[in-house]
């Protein structure tokens, strides 16, 4: 009898240690996406993240089919996704945003066609659930490498935004640099496809950064205010998930939704 309540007991302690493990990294992850966000935005590329999430699908419908970790072949697909992309647009002329539309219509009927139906809607909405160490470590790890990458990278990216031509005079490789920003764009939508899924992680990037632009004309208070409003509505997502049995996913979006509602109400400072 008592070895049985020990037994309780310890499954209890780390049912409980392995959602706040997911809790942790989920709002780790929302601060990454919020940074992302207000980068997109001034990329014109916020739209590019609610497209580029779907790229996920075939690698996702794939890694179930074969019992392999879901974010696996979302990551594969989505290097894939962005090497192909780098180079139409390097050597098409394509602009981003076009060719990594004619690459995402086909990446969701294939993903949609190849996907488990029964698994199919946590892959596309997401859900919070629980964790290993191991998975915890690996997020935290890609969590931190988006945020000091894209913070190291903000006066290149900055320049070669406003002025490309300044920028490679100043010997700034403006397309190894767009590349690997894609690389971070795709790291970011790996970590949201936990717990958005692959329909929706690119709504609070799109998002997190609409708020901010509608807050603040300053860089530093509109990067700051992007991680913010990307926290905040997951941590209050969270909440009201949990309270009322809501879907995670489209709770989250929602509440997002919500907030830059209350921004246009604002006048910028």
């Amino acid at each position: 009898m008592e070895a049985d309540i020990n037994i309780i007991i310890t499954s209890n302690i780390m049912m409980v240690s392995n959602n706040v493990l997911a809790i942790i990294l989920t709002l780790s992850s929302a601060a990454a996406i919020g940074l992302m966000g207000g980068f997109a935005l001034m990329k014109r590329m916020t739209l590019a993240g609610d497209v580029m999430s779907h790229i996920t699908l075939p690698g996702i419908g794939l890694a179930l089919v074969f019992n392999l970790n879901p974010l696996l072949g979302a990551a594969t697909t989505l290097l894939l996704g962005a090497i192909l992309i780098a180079r139409l647009e390097r050597y098409g002329a394509i602009a981003t945003e076009t060719a990594i539309g004619v690459i995402f219509t086909a990446a969701v009927a294939v993903g949609v066609l190849i996907s488990p139906p029964e698994q199919l809607i946590e892959a596309l909405f997401g859900g919070l659930g629980a964790m290993d160490l191991t998975t915890f470590v690996i997020g935290m790890i890609v969590t931190l490498v988006v945020i000091v990458a894209l913070l190291k990278l903000r006066g290149k990216l900055l320049l070669s935004l406003f002025s490309p031509d300044l920028a490679v005079s100043t010997g700034v490789n403006v397309s190894r640099l767009n590349f690997v920003y894609l690389l971070l764009f795709s790291l970011t939508i790996l970590l949201g496809l936990r717990f958005l899924g692959a329909i929706l992680v690119g709504s609070l990037i799109i998002t997190s950064g609409a708020i901010a632009r509608q807050l603040t004309h300053n860089l530093q208070s509109f990067l700051s205010i992007s991680v913010a409003s990307s926290v905040l509505s997951v941590a209050l997502g969270m909440f009201i998930s949990n309270q009322y049995g809501s879907e995670l996913g489209p709770t989250i979006v929602s509440v997002a939704a919500g907030v830059f509602v209350l921004s246009l109400l604002k006048k910028k400072w």
